[in-house]
């Protein structure tokens, strides 16, 4: 597969995207999505990004990062061919896991930056898992409103635009499901 041509710019916002190949599932189970963030938190969050904002989905999955490092494609592929292996190993699978690199978009303003991390939070909501996001396990939204106590999520990159975790929640609630159609990926 080609290079990536875009260059990316540490000290800058990207959302980071991607699917299972075919649309296929690639969290089987509960311990997939967790060995993902582990998985993540070791070959990228490390020392690459800060990691805003996440949800992971089925057969997809949104990762929202503060670009740190100018090696994440790198880190990246470290990172997806791991977790690959191991779901080969697991469930006696073999092949792509993902439908080719990840992709990106950057992020280049604060109202940007906000109203994605409500897409990224609302995405489980909008694909009819569930009726609230609060109720989505595999999302960063909990640590935005004080759900749960986190170390990978860094909502203090947004939540100062909102004012608190309940404003946040207010921001969320408050959101037309039909108006994230504006952040659908072609993906």
């Amino acid at each position: 597969m080609p290079r990536r041509q875009r260059s990316l710019q540490p000290g800058h916002y990207y959302h980071l995207y991607n699917r299972g190949n075919n649309r296929q599932t690639i969290f089987f189970e509960r311990e997939n999505y967790l060995y993902f963030l582990k998985k993540f938190r070791y070959f990228v969050a490390a020392k690459t990004v800060h990691v805003v904002a996440y949800c992971l989905m089925p057969n997809h999955y949104h990762l929202l990062i503060y670009l740190r490092e100018e090696n994440l494609s790198a880190a990246m592929h470290r990172f997806t061919m791991s977790y690959t292996k191991a779901i080969n190993r697991r469930y006696d699978r073999c092949g792509s896991l993902f439908q080719g690199r990840f992709q990106l978009i950057h992020v280049d303003s604060d109202e940007y930056l906000l109203n994605l991390t409500r897409y990224i939070h609302l995405n489980p909501v909008k694909d009819g898992f569930v009726k609230c996001p609060e109720e989505w396990e595999f999302s960063s939204y909990h640590e935005y409103v004080n759900l749960r106590p986190g170390t990978l999520p860094q909502p203090q990159y947004v939540l100062p635009q909102v004012g608190d975790a309940i404003a946040y929640r207010q921001f969320v609630a408050a959101c037309n499901l039909q108006s994230l159609s504006t952040f659908e990926l072609d993906f």
